[in-house]
């Protein structure tokens, strides 16, 4: 667990169960797209909401209804509350739900200052933590250990506002999944826990059996993973040194981006997320080659995920709980992205990247059994990466407050990567969140609005 260095005044803790009408037991075996993230960093999300409440109102009025909402729609997400269970001796790692398994909800109170956590420019990482759950320790039996998936928590900022943070297990699901939770949640909870209006399509969809696995990947990846670290996740230490900051790219921005690369490479295949991650590495390369000695032919790597649910045979519905990611890697050299020509080089080589997997003939799948060795070559590498998608709106989440005022991904403190999602308030728009060094994201600003201005 990390350690919080600023924490919020904890009011009320809470284990949220299912109702207890729902099934007594649901198992889910860890498929390969699982067992890759089994050791990953807990996954880390904050949503804040400008809804001034006194005190008196939060508790006696949201908690309870967040409370109802939570077990209505845990319901539905029954893996949420249960466990992963990992044997130390046999067997292969899987997802356990049985009746009297539960999620960790916290009620706390923050006197920091909401407003100067909510907006763009730089604020320190460490005082976002207060807002942020941990997940319970794991469990340890001779056989098996524990690990719990999820942990929320309600932060109140009187008369302000209010933060939930989300903590999940990266293994238990990806980002549609969690999203779809957060976002069936919010839907209950708006309906004033009435679980029925809950739209179709965030309902779960649970059988691991349409997953088809010629290749033998499940196997093959829990042998290799399983040799390679400990079980649970190294705890956080503060101070973090660093401030995190969010840059906005209008539609503008983007389609300017778009038509310098097609200008000069008119066969490429462009997209936003292209341009996007492109300008961001060639920007953070920048800033590193200013004020670090590195060889132009050191490589560079920029990393993310790509959904396999719909590119699968057959493909999965689009509501598969759990993880369904392809690795993505693009590489370069330092001395081209340092270049004039960086933007270029960048945006070349991750769009090649996704040609290579995302529309690879032979499947998404293809290579397969070499991601996790083809990775692990990367650790200590000078690699980028990206967390999250423009393809998940968490700004739309309404729990009857309102949109979200702002939101976050804590996770990236513990990482090289950038976060990614829609704009709150330009259409068309992409935020780029990023945590680093109080003087590397300085100068990432500078020449990110320099890069900009030149178009």
């Amino acid at each position: 667990m990390a350690e919080k260095s600023t924490a919020a005044a904890v009011l009320e803790r809470y284990d949220i169960r299912p109702s207890a009408n729902t099934r007594a037991e649901l198992i889910l075996p860890l498929l390969h797209f699982d067992i890759t993230w089994l050791y990953f960093h807990p996954v880390q999300r904050l949503l804040f909401f400008d809804s001034p409440c006194s005190k008196a109102h939060f508790l006696e009025t949201i908690v309870p209804k967040l409370k109802e909402s939570l077990q209505q729609t845990l319901n539905h997400f029954l893996p949420l509350a249960g466990n992963i269970v990992h044997p130390l001796n046999s067997g292969r790692p899987f997802s356990r739900f049985v009746d009297g398994d539960s999620v960790s909800l916290t009620i706390a109170e923050s006197d920091k200052d909401f407003d100067y956590l909510t907006v763009n420019h730089p604020r320190v990482a460490d005082e976002f933590y207060a807002c942020v759950p941990q997940l319970p320790p794991a469990k340890h039996t001779p056989d098996d250990v524990i690990l719990p998936v999820l942990a929320l928590q309600i932060t109140l900022f009187p008369n302000r506002g209010v933060c939930l943070g989300i903590t999940n297990h990266h293994a238990i699901g990806d980002a549609s999944s969690i999203v779809r939770f957060i976002k069936a949640w919010a839907s209950v909870n708006r309906s004033s826990g009435d679980p029925k209006l809950i739209d179709d399509k965030l309902l779960p969809f649970y059988d691991r059996t349409s997953v088809e696995d010629p290749e033998g990947l499940d196997s093959s990846y829990w042998n290799l993973i399983k040799q390679s670290r400990a079980v649970e996740s190294p705890p956080i230490s503060f101070p973090l040194n660093k401030v995190r900051s969010t840059f906005i790219l209008t539609k503008d921005d983007v389609q300017k981006l778009k038509h310098f690369v097609l200008e000069r490479r008119p066969e490429m295949h462009i997209t936003a997320f292209t341009v996007t991650c492109a300008l961001v590495w060639v920007c953070l390369v920048k800033v590193d080659a200013a004020t670090e000695a590195l060889a132009d032919d050191e490589p560079e790597y920029f990393g993310f995920a790509a959904d396999c649910r719909g590119r699968l045979s057959p493909p999965l519905p689009a509501s598969y709980f759990g993880n369904c990611l392809a690795f993505v890697k693009a590489e370069s050299t330092h001395g081209l992205l340092k270049g004039n020509d960086g933007f270029l080089f960048a945006a070349q080589s991750i769009g090649e990247a996704i040609q290579k997997t995302v529309y690879n003939e032979k499947g998404i799948l293809d290579g397969a059994e070499n991601w996790p060795r083809e990775f692990g070559k990367l650790i200590g590498k000078r690699l980028f990466g990206v967390a999250g998608s423009p393809r998940f709106d968490l700004y739309d989440v309404d729990y009857g407050w309102g949109r979200p005022k702002k939101f976050e991904s804590a996770s990236i403190d513990g990482d090289s990567s950038m976060s990614l999602c829609k704009s709150r308030d330009f259409e068309g728009g992409l935020e780029i969140g990023l945590s680093r060094p109080k003087e590397k994201l300085d100068a990432f600003a500078a020449i990110l609005t320099e890069a900009l201005e030149k178009l």
